[in-house]
C-alpha cells in the first residue's frame, strides 16, 4: 500500500507540474495518480474518492475550454486565428522543447491577426486578448489539479 501511495503522490505531482509545464497532460495523471491508490486501497471510501476526483477534472476540464473560449468570441478574435496559434504551438514544442509551446502559440496568434488585420498596432491588442484567454484557462485547470489533489490529501489524511 505504501508503494501505491507513494506512486499515486508521484504521478499527482507530475501532473500539478504537467499544467504549468505542458509536457504531460496534467490532469489525466492527476486522475491516474488516485486511480492508483484507489486500486491499491480496493474499499468504499477509495472509489468515492475517486469518482469526486473524475467529477472535479470532467466539470474543470469543460469549465477550462467554455470561459476562454467565450472571451475570445467576444473579443471578436476568430476560430482560425486561435488553430493558427495551436499548429505553431506544436511546431514550437518540437523546435524549443518546453517553451517552444508557449513562444509558437503567441507568434501564431500574432501572424494570423496580423495577416487579417492588416498591422501591428491592430494585432496586438488581438494577441493581448486570446493570451488573457489561454492565462485563464491555465488557471482553471491548475486550480481544478489543486483541488483533485486536495480531495486525494484529504482522504489521505481523514480516512
Amino acid at each position: 500500500m505504501e508503494v501505491a501511495t507513494v506512486l499515486a503522490a508521484v504521478l499527482v505531482a507530475v501532473g500539478i507540474v504537467g499544467i504549468v509545464l505542458p509536457v504531460l497532460p496534467g490532469l489525466v495523471c492527476v486522475v491516474a495518480g488516485v486511480a492508483v491508490w484507489t486500486v491499491a486501497r480496493g474499499d468504499a471510501v477509495a472509489w468515492v474518492v475517486l469518482g469526486i476526483v473524475v467529477a472535479i477534472v470532467v466539470v474543470g476540464t469543460v469549465v477550462k475550454y467554455l470561459v476562454p473560449g467565450r472571451a475570445l468570441r467576444d473579443s471578436g478574435v476568430p476560430g482560425r486565428t486561435i488553430a493558427a496559434g495551436a499548429v505553431l504551438g506544436v511546431i514550437g514544442f518540437f523546435v524549443i522543447p518546453v517553451i517552444g509551446l508557449f513562444i509558437g502559440f503567441v507568434l501564431g496568434i500574432y501572424l494570423a491577426e496580423l495577416a487579417r488585420l492588416g498591422g501591428h498596432d491592430a494585432a496586438w491588442p488581438s494577441t493581448r486578448r486570446a493570451l488573457a484567454a489561454v492565462g485563464w484557462s491555465i488557471v482553471i485547470e491548475m486550480a481544478t489539479g489543486l483541488l483533485a489533489a486536495a480531495v486525494w490529501v484529504g482522504a489521505l489524511v481523514f480516512a
